[in-house]
């Protein structure tokens, strides 16, 4: 059950015996308020309230026990400074004494939400590397173990009230997500549905994850695809397509791409590298606070010795390189089209081009302070280090930036900014307002446009091909 009262947002969830309801509640419905969020406890005979947990960070209801004495909650406890890529504590409460016991600590990722608990156990879904397990916990002694048997992939999960029947969504990386059922022990696996075969006749992306050495000598994972004619005596293209976040992750997946045309570039013959950069989720902690006050010059590190990787094993004609990205992908792209000459076209989808111009424009000004440990006021110089304008006078590849008008996540001023840095440098670069959109391109038609778009920039850029687009430009502006 969803409420808005006047002093913001809830998510509440019943007693099992129908008495009381626990619930979530922050100051007010602003997106920042997440962070002061606390939870409470209604009694529904009494009409009584009382607060259960408040620290300085978010702490965030996720289910009761099966015999309603306890609740299961995560939080951040006071630190916020540094919850946007820090694990979240998992615990549990006892209602009559407020006494609260972390669970299954030494499970190294941000569970995030998704929680059930049932008689037989607490159950949880969370990235580990490019899979994504569903964990079965003990709310006794805290203990995890990953439930063997299932799809690389489980997402949304549904548990009977008995804890014995499961109902998941899923996939492996060949596959579209289905529909399963199970048991509880795992013995067997039922598909419900058979969404994969609608592809059959597809060329889909066949993947492959492999690992490199960043300079710093971080492990880099990335997912790369291969045209499926692929001819291991040849060098091909190399398209790199980086995931936002930073705490997104990339996957094997058939049909990868969102605002790009991958399997139509697969099919004209090409590799796609989708690096898991540091900052990534499903690689632990450590992992995503490695670009803290490194923000671009770390992540580029990871994409350029992934390019390098690939060098080293005779794959890749580079000549023929790409690079594009959207949100935190859009700012990598970015800051690698400013301190990179080594790809022949970019595409900066929504990216920031300087974190001063992010930082009083955004909506989530916590995300800047916790990444740069800073205000632009505070250090400039972090600020001048991470920021793609910085080295605006070393571009030479030839931009697309792709952009929503009404984005308030990444203000369109960061796509101005980096579009009039361009040209007055000189460099072949061009503008895309999606009229009407913000963050995302989420409508069918504009986001098929900004596909064209991408194929078309690139095509030319990297085939040496000129494509008319055969779509109006009723919701997008260019700026030519």
């Amino acid at each position: 059950m969803n409420r808005r009262k006047v002093y913001g947002w809830e998510l509440s969830l019943f007693h099992r015996i129908g008495k009381k309801i626990a619930y979530n509640h922050q100051p007010d419905p602003l997106i920042n308020s997440f962070f002061k969020s606390d939870i409470s406890i209604l009694d529904l005979e009494s009409k009584k309230t009382e607060l259960l947990v408040s620290h300085k960070s978010a702490d965030a209801l996720q289910a009761w026990s099966p015999d309603s004495k306890e609740i299961l909650y995560t939080t951040s406890l006071d630190d916020t400074l540094s919850n946007y890529y820090k694990n979240a504590k998992v615990m549990i409460m006892n209602i009559s004494d407020k006494k609260s016991r972390q669970i299954a600590a030494k499970l190294d990722e941000d569970l995030g939400a998704g929680f059930s608990w049932r008689p037989t156990g607490i159950f949880v879904s969370a990235w580990n590397k490019t899979r994504r397990p569903l964990y079965h916990i003990n709310p006794t002694n805290g203990d995890y173990k990953e439930l063997a048997g299932l799809p690389e992939m489980v997402f949304n999960v549904d548990v009977s009230l008995s804890g014995k029947q499961l109902i998941f969504s899923g996939r492996n990386g060949n596959q579209l997500t289905e529909l399963y059922r199970t048991t509880f022990p795992v013995t067997q696996v039922t598909k419900i549905t058979d969404m994969t075969s609608q592809i059959d006749n597809w060329k889909t992306a066949q993947s492959e994850v492999i690992s490199w050495k960043s300079r710093d000598g971080a492990v880099i994972e990335g997912v790369l695809h291969k045209p499926q004619d692929y001819d291991p005596k040849k060098k091909y293209p190399l398209l790199v397509m980086i995931h936002g976040g930073p705490t997104g992750i990339d996957s094997p997946t058939p049909l990868p791409g969102g605002v790009y045309p991958v399997l139509q570039w697969l099919d004209k013959g090409c590799l796609v590298l989708r690096p898991n950069y540091r900052g990534s989720a499903g690689y632990g902690e450590a992992f995503r606070s490695l670009n803290v006050q490194n923000l671009g010059v770390g992540d580029a590190w990871d994409v350029l010795s992934g390019v390098e990787y690939l060098d080293s094993k005779g794959m890749i004609d580079k000549s023929k390189m790409g690079c594009m990205g959207w949100s935190q992908g859009g700012y990598i792209s970015a800051f690698l089209t400013t301190t990179s000459d080594v790809f022949k076209a970019i595409s900066v989808g929504a990216g920031i081009s300087d974190w001063m111009t992010y930082y009083v424009n955004t909506d989530i000004h916590p995300f800047t302070r916790q990444y740069l440990k800073a205000t632009p006021w505070s250090d400039e110089e972090i600020y001048k280090k991470t920021s793609p304008m910085t080295y605006i006078n070393q571009a030479k590849t030839p931009t697309l930036i792709q952009h929503g008008e009404f984005d308030q996540r990444v203000p369109i001023p960061n796509a101005y900014q980096l579009l009039q840095g361009l040209r007055d440098k000189g460099v072949p670069a061009e503008l895309v307002v999606y009229k009407g959109f913000g963050h995302g391109i989420n409508k069918p038609k504009e986001r098929l446009a900004a596909n064209w778009h991408n194929l078309k920039w690139f095509n030319k850029y990297i085939w040496n091909e000129e494509i008319e687009l055969p779509i109006t430009e009723s919701k997008t502006e260019t700026k030519k």
